[in-house]
């Protein structure tokens, strides 16, 4: 046994409520062994109290498996995000934003980001019927698969404020950040876990949001680095769930929702997309993928159901020339359910 060989055996040891290990969610701070004493320190942020106990017990029935340990040192320092810290990083990394919103879905292809831009769209449009005009940012955090750019109808290299500050680009007066603004249209990310960790962290300090009412958040599917990375770095007044009908994406779904649930984030509600199709001759719905799947999940997970986006040639055609339906076509089926989706997500937020 040595110091190499024990960190290797800590990727054993899952983050609760993940299927992800430690070592690669980049929360093993130290892990030394010398002469026959293991110590391993954990560094995380947390609001759940009973993480620290659950992970030092992982560890610790870990390392009892390797007969060559005798003796074991084993701490958990969490630094927890109490109203005080919030408000640090609140001064220190996002000043000036309100509220933080992740929209999440558990699968790919449900149209998470399509909604996404349309979702920062009519909350900016709700904004002037009131006193004062909502400012909105949307940050995309789909690494590997960056589209708020496309989207947005947004592709110019953002501005260098400084050495280590960007000016986000504006687009239908939303502020957008996406790594797919950083890279060449060609060029694929191929990173490992902790450099997305790294880019979603720089997102939220080292771009100039300025006044936002809402920022948000595009997630990457599924429940991995980047799901964490923003649960950890960023104090989230709650998630969107994004799915469509069909039951492989309901399941997916609710699976993905329950990870919220572990780093404590408040689930606002559920979105179902591409819901039907309707027959522009009388009006009729046809429910190509099935129906009911997202009040299904929304009772799955005691939360609201937001309602119902229809499948809808004029939210594809806006998507590829980069304006959303929202502002190509207001008076559509589809930009009416998300103005009303947004609205009931005001009203979440409010209460909440």
């Amino acid at each position: 046994m040595n110091s190499a060989q024990l960190l290797d055996s800590l990727k054993s040891v899952n983050y609760p409520g993940f299927s992800r290990d430690i070592v690669s969610f980049g929360l093993v701070n130290e892990a030394i062994y010398k002469e026959g004493k293991a110590i391993v320190k954990i560094e995380l942020t947390s609001s759940d109290p009973q993480l620290p106990t659950l992970l030092k017990t992982q560890i610790e029935a870990n390392l009892n498996q390797h007969s060559e340990i005798s003796e074991k040192e084993i701490s958990v320092i969490v630094k927890k995000q109490t109203s005080s810290s919030s408000e640090e990083t609140n001064d220190s990394k996002i000043a000036g934003i309100k509220r933080i919103i992740a929209i999440a879905s558990g699968k790919g292809g449900v149209g998470k980001s399509t909604l996404t831009a349309n979702l920062g769209c009519a909350l900016s449009r709700l904004g002037e019927n009131l006193p004062e005009p909502l400012k909105v940012g949307l940050m995309d955090c789909d690494v590997y698969g960056p589209s708020i750019p496309l989207l947005m109808g947004s592709n110019v290299r953002p501005q260098l404020l400084g050495e280590n500050l960007l000016a986000p680009n504006e687009s239908f007066g939303i502020k957008l950040m996406s790594m797919g603004l950083l890279i060449d249209d060609d060029s694929p990310v191929v990173w490992r876990g902790p450099m997305v960790m790294k880019t979603i962290q720089q997102f939220a300090s080292n771009v100039e949001w300025g006044e936002l009412d809402y920022l948000l958040i595009d997630l990457p599917p599924g429940t991995g680095d980047a799901q964490l990375s923003l649960a950890q770095t960023l104090p989230l007044d709650g998630s969107v769930i994004v799915t469509t009908p069909q039951k492989a994406a309901v399941d997916v779904a609710r699976r993905g929702a329950r990870m919220f649930e572990k780093v404590n984030v408040p689930i606002l509600g559920v979105v179902e997309n591409m819901s039907y199709l309707e027959n522009p001759e009388d009006g009729g719905k046809n429910f190509l993928f099935g129906k009911g799947g997202g009040e299904q999940v929304a009772r799955d997970l005691e939360t609201q159901f937001l309602g119902m986006v229809p499948l809808n040639k004029e939210v594809r055609e806006g998507g590829d020339h980069g304006i959303p339906v929202v502002i190509s076509n207001p008076e559509c089926n589809s930009s009416a359910s998300l103005i009303e989706i947004a609205s009931k997500l005001m009203d979440a937020l409010k209460v909440n």
